[in-house]
């Protein structure tokens, strides 16, 4: 029965326009909250239809109504999340020439200061003090700081700056001095700024990509300092459906430019002392080829799967970056081995590294280019998260990684590859105490239905049994190859001391058992991932670790698609589903062309434009078509008004049309922040509310509030 007492949900307008596809006739009731100027509402929010805004803080004045008697427990738990963080922190110090430059944060910090310090002793400087400027600029909305890079003599500061969430930066150059003076940041006009700015050698030349009027990162531009206007075009990418980046190649001595959609890869490179010249492709794109380089002694060692090596291998080429080499002379270096997926490689003047995952663990394999001996780091908890932290030289026998596991805290380290040795640099600390013998983690594996075997990590409190009663959090993501890490957060603890098993399904659309696990998670393979997760939940309650209507599905972005897809497929599974910034409005998305991700996802989800299939694909599962009516357990959907990758309309569409078919009294929510895009809040306390909302809603759905 209806509980009088809750408030009454919102009732979005229906305005029905009709599509005929491939013979398919259907209706999009709500395709009206599409603004008919959304590139205008990114950079200008106050743009939004009028009666748009008035239905989004409708359905945010109901979501608030609802969770109010949660208020306490959102408290709480913010509180316990905020009292696990670091009060004072600062990153990895890198080594750069004279100087150390890390991120600190002080007490009560949410944005820190950008920091170096004499790397031979000394006072450390503040070259931008982030706080500062976001009580200055931020008005208590959205404030974000991109990318943060010092030019080669140390002498300058670039820094990219977006106010609106719409990953916009606006980008300011100011002076460092060595003697700690500083002077005043100067804004370059540039105001659409994507990703890296990289330096040229002669420390004022300038490399950023553009983003084109559709969002798209479609083109890169240089620029004196000093001078005024757009700047030199260096790479204009022609194709919508590529991305483009900026880098710098691990030697220094090239400025890199990639372009790449999810199956292919091209790479170029612009001599750094020479910023002018024209920027010369190292091997053109070949569909289906994806390819990385890593300069070595006048040599580049390519990380590729080309040749068949669908977990990618290494090749060398005698042809040097900054030169266009011939694929076909590539000669094999690291052969390929299936199911051990190769993820990156690193070069350094005497040393090549690659990080390498093999049955959904990773590990670091350092290689003497001299002697060409090879070691591995190994690590011997069930599960872990194990990463490189990039630096800034070349001419090091030292490299940075981290490591942690659910239940042990990240640590840093410095390790030697000569001698190796490694030199703890830093270890996170949890204020409030942490003892992980308090934790247990395991990696199970469940049954799909198809027979294959899915990876699962548990994370309890020690004491938790499988008796058939635990209320379980169920986490996925399954997209782009991403495998979601083992690592530590210690908002999860929240969770897991009031008795949460906290579970992450390793499912087909990540790459946790190598680049084929990817592949059969998309395309006409994408049902897979949706099952995979489905499957995980249904094994964990036969296996005793939770039940029936006690798992909290929980999903962001392309994860918001998978608990969405999987709500549709087993509703009475789960007792409640959060969709953070969730794609849910698959068919439709991929049929508009103009809209800032949809040419460079056709390789993930197939063109429902062109191929007939794929249209039949999507229309199977994507979320926002397949709701029926159905007795829905409670919904939380979050969005954010300025998210180019998942367009606000895509959430508040999906919240109407589920509350449209629930045929039980749980509540829809949407949660739209009016301020914010795809990442949510800014600053590493606010974005802890955003936590604190999803976590209180998931202990109120299984009975802990």
């Amino acid at each position: 029965m209806t509980d009088p007492s809750r408030p009454v949900p919102p009732r979005a307008e229906k305005r029905p326009v009709s599509h005929s596809r491939f013979g398919h006739d259907w209706t999009d009731d709500y395709a009206w909250l599409k603004d008919d100027h959304w590139q205008a509402v990114l950079r200008e929010p106050d743009r939004l239809s009028a009666d748009i805004r008035a239905h989004l803080e409708t359905e945010n004045a109901y979501t608030k109504a609802v969770l109010g008697p949660l208020s306490e427990l959102e408290a709480d738990l913010f509180e316990e999340m905020k009292g696990r963080l670091e009060p004072a922190r600062s990153s990895t110090k890198l080594p750069d020439g004279p100087w150390r430059y890390y991120h600190r944060f002080e007490p009560g910090q949410e944005h820190g200061t950008y920091m170096r310090e004499p790397r031979d002793g000394g006072a450390a400087q503040t070259m931008l003090d982030a706080e500062a400027l976001a009580a200055d600029l931020g008005d208590g909305g959205f404030f974000d700081i991109g990318d943060v890079s010092h030019s080669p003599d140390h002498a300058r500061l670039a820094y990219g700056l977006d106010l609106k969430g719409s990953e916009n930066n606006e980008v300011f150059v100011k002076p460092i001095p060595a003697d700690g003076s500083g002077g005043d940041a100067v804004f370059t006009g540039i105001d659409t700024a994507a990703g890296a700015l990289v330096w040229a050698a002669d420390s004022d030349t300038l490399f950023w990509v553009e983003r084109d009027e559709n969002q798209r990162p479609s083109t890169v531009r240089s620029r004196s300092i000093g001078a005024d206007g757009a700047g030199e075009v260096a790479y204009d990418e022609a194709d919508p459906g590529f991305f483009v980046g900026v880098g710098t190649s691990d030697d220094d001595r090239h400025i890199t430019v990639s372009a790449h959609d999810h199956t292919t890869s091209e790479i170029w490179a612009v001599p750094m002392d020479a910023p002018n010249a024209a920027p010369v492709c190292f091997a053109p794109r070949r569909k289906g080829v994806e390819y990385a380089v890593a300069p070595h002694g006048g040599a580049a060692y390519i990380l590729s799967n080309d040749q068949g090596a669908v977990d990618f291998a290494i090749f060398r080429s005698d042809t040097p970056l900054g030169q266009e080499s011939d694929p076909d002379a590539w000669a094999s270096y690291i052969a390929h081995r299936p199911g051990c997926l190769i993820l990156g490689l690193e070069s350094y003047s005497g040393h090549v590294v690659r990080l390498e995952r093999e049955n959904a663990l990773p590990r670091l394999v350092i290689r003497d280019m001299e002697s060409g001996e090879e070691h591995a780091i190994e690590m011997d908890e069930p599960a872990y998260s194990l990463g490189l932290v990039g630096g800034y030289e070349y001419d090091t026998t030292t490299l940075h990684y981290s490591y942690s596991s659910p239940t042990t805290p990240a640590s840093i380290y410095a390790y030697d590859m000569t001698s190796r040795t490694r030199t703890l640099m830093r270890r996170q600390t949890v204020p409030c105490g942490h003892d992980p013998e308090d934790y247990v983690t395991e990696r199970i594996e469940i049954e799909a239905r198809d027979g294959e075997t899915v990876p699962v990590t548990l994370l309890y409190k020690r004491g938790v049994t499988p008796d058939g009663t635990n209320p379980l959090l169920l986490y996925g993501y399954g997209s782009y190859g991403h495998t979601i890490p083992a690592d530590f957060r210690t908002a999860r603890l929240s969770l897991v001391d009031r008795g949460v098993v906290y579970a992450i399904a390793h499912i087909r659309g990540g790459m946790a058992k190598g680049y084929a696990w990817y592949d059969a998670g998309k395309l006409s393979g994408k049902p897979n991932t949706f099952n995979d997760f489905v499957d995980a939940g249904r094994a964990l309650a036969k296996l005793g670790w939770t039940a029936r209507g006690r798992i909290v599905a929980h999903g962001g972005s392309a994860g918001g698609l998978l608990v969405g897809a999987a709500l549709n497929q087993d509703p009475g599974l789960f007792g409640a589903v959060i969709g953070a910034v969730p794609f849910v409005d698959v068919l439709n998305t991929m049929s508009d062309g103009d809209l800032p991700l949809t040419p460079p996802e056709w390789p993930e989800w197939g063109n429902p434009l062109e191929d007939e299939d794929a249209f039949r694909t999507i229309l199977s599962y994507s979320p926002y078509e397949n709701v029926t009516d159905a007795d829905y357990p409670p919904v939380l959907i979050t969005g954010g008004l300025t998210d180019p990758r998942v367009t606000y309309w895509e959430p508040a569409k999906w919240a109407a049309t589920l509350r449209d078919h629930q045929t039980g009294d749980a509540p829809i929510l949407l949660k739209m922040n009016m301020d914010a895009g795809h990442q949510g809040e800014s600053g590493r306390y606010r974005s802890l509310k955003e936590t604190a909302t999803e976590y209180a809603f998931a202990l109120w759905a299984v009975g802990l509030d």
